[in-house]
């Protein structure tokens, strides 16, 4: 049935609705542009209108209103994801869940909280009541939603301690809403978690997060300068297999990543450095110098004790993709991937891809932690010149052996393992029956015989005049 957009919002005339256009647009919107292919399919889309519901009860009330008048609703939190999941293909409703923002309890562990908290906020609120810390975060920290980084995110920061966001013990608990006649209010834990994290918002509205804690610390926060890539590669993961050594991230960057498009950096290294980014307890400082003094590399960087003129700010934004957004601030034509290093060759397995593309695919990869085990999670950035060649960079890396998970496109098939998980269609038939939660983001809901042979182009959707 056609949307019925003019009887839903009079219908939700008493909630915050924004309708004014350029508002509309701008909250339409998230980083779909780091990748040219999306911006070239994306960048016209945009919502109908904009909800921002203040709690669970508005929240039940937007999702009966909109199923009744037939109308889509694309749940968005501040908007930082990168590959259009917050993007609304069908127009309808952009549900905004700025407001539900409280942190409701923190114990030891563990944390409760409502899904439109930044995840500055939730760790400062955490730091202050009980000395604790989220083990794990996006690098877009100072302004990421925790409910974003569930329903969008797979790790970050902490990853090389914690492993991904899906591994067991890193969610502990999800509230959800569904979109039916009658909307109902779910809570899942274990098994039933993947059903709806990393699901873009395609099948329940999660309204409460329960997350696990750590100590908090006034992490050291480094630089190390190699003259070789894969010393600096080797140097990371050897750390990161310190099991006595406690860090929050390692981060190869090849030169000359950080000359060019570090500003603040650029005056302290050579074209030719490669960095590690790292962050180090205190606690571990001893071990981690004795570590460091059986190795080449300078630390260039120590936030304990800087005389840099400018303060580079936060090493973690640095890392993971704040690295594509520094060298986009300086090249707008960089582009990237995001690509899995694993088992025991994935050492030769980066320095072929290395040797096959030179500068062309500039490598920056970031140690996590995998059943145990030391791996790399890869964000190279790429300087683009076709959809054709980067194609065909795609297929070269995956004719190696590589995973490829990829940020040039949107829906959560392609940009994961290209296989439908059938525990979220599952619960999507369940909870979505009109298909109304963020459309065209699961193919398995719209085309269940889809090959994957090509880009899959959600109905209606065009390429922007």
């Amino acid at each position: 049935m056609p949307a019925d957009i003019a009887g839903a919002i009079a219908a939700l005339s008493h909630l915050e609705i924004d309708r004014k256009p350029a508002s509309v647009k701008a909250k339409s919107r998230d980083f779909f542009w780091y990748s040219p292919v999306l911006k070239a399919r994306m960048d016209h889309l945009q919502a109908d209108f904009v909800v921002s519901p203040r709690s669970e009860a508005e929240v039940i009330e937007v999702l009966k209103v909109c199923y009744a008048h037939d109308v889509p609703v694309t749940t968005r939190g501040a908007g930082t994801g990168n590959y259009g999941q917050a993007m609304p293909l069908a127009g309808g409703c952009v549900l905004h869940m700025r407001h539900m923002a409280a942190v409701k309890e923190v114990h030891p562990g563990r944390v409760i909280v409502e899904p439109g908290c930044l995840l500055k906020d939730l760790d400062a609120h955490c730091k202050a009541h009980s000395g604790q810390e989220i083990r794990m975060f996006s690098s877009t920290w100072a302004t990421a939603t925790i409910g974003g980084f569930i329903a969008g995110g797979s790790g970050g920061v902490g990853s090389c301690r914690w492993g991904a966001l899906r591994d067991l013990g890193n969610i502990i608990r999800l509230r959800v809403v569904t979109m039916e006649e009658q909307p109902r209010v779910l809570e899942f834990r274990g098994e039933e978690l993947p059903r709806v994290s990393h699901a873009y918002g395609t099948n329940g509205i999660i309204t409460e997060i329960e997350m696990p804690l750590a100590p908090a610390y006034d992490w050291v926060e480094m630089f190390v300068a190699f003259k070789d890539f894969m010393a600096a590669v080797e140097y990371a993961r050897d750390l990161t297999d310190e099991a006595g050594i406690l860090i929050k991230l390692a981060t190869p960057i090849q030169a000359p990543i950080a000359h060019d498009y570090f500003q603040r950096v650029k005056p302290y290294v050579a074209p030719g450095d490669n960095l590690v980014a790292l962050m180090v307890a205190p606690h571990s400082m001893d071990g981690f110098l004795t570590f460091h003094a059986r190795r080449d590399g300078r630390i260039i960087y120590r936030s304990d004790d800087n005389d840099w003129a400018k303060n580079p700010g936060p090493v973690f934004e640095y890392g993971w993709n704040h690295t594509t957004l520094r060298a986009l601030k300086v090249d707008p034509a960089i582009t990237y991937l995001q690509v899995r290093f694993a088992g025991d060759d994935m050492l030769e397995k980066i320095r072929k891809v290395s040797a096959i593309f030179g500068d062309e695919v500039l490598q920056h990869l970031e140690a996590m932690k995998e059943g145990g085990r030391t791996m790399f999670a890869s964000l190279p950035l790429i300087r683009f010149t076709t959809e054709a060649r980067l194609d065909e960079i795609v297929h070269i890396h995956e004719d190696l052996g590589c995973m490829v998970f990829n940020p040039h496109r949107y829906t959560l098939e392609e940009g994961g393992r290209q296989t439908v998980d059938d525990r979220q269609l599952a619960f999507k038939r369940q909870a979505d029956p009109k298909g109304l939660l963020n459309p065209g983001k699961m193919i398995a809901w719209d085309d269940p015989d889809w090959g994957y042979d090509r880009m899959y182009a959600y109905p209606g959707m065009t390429a922007a005049e």
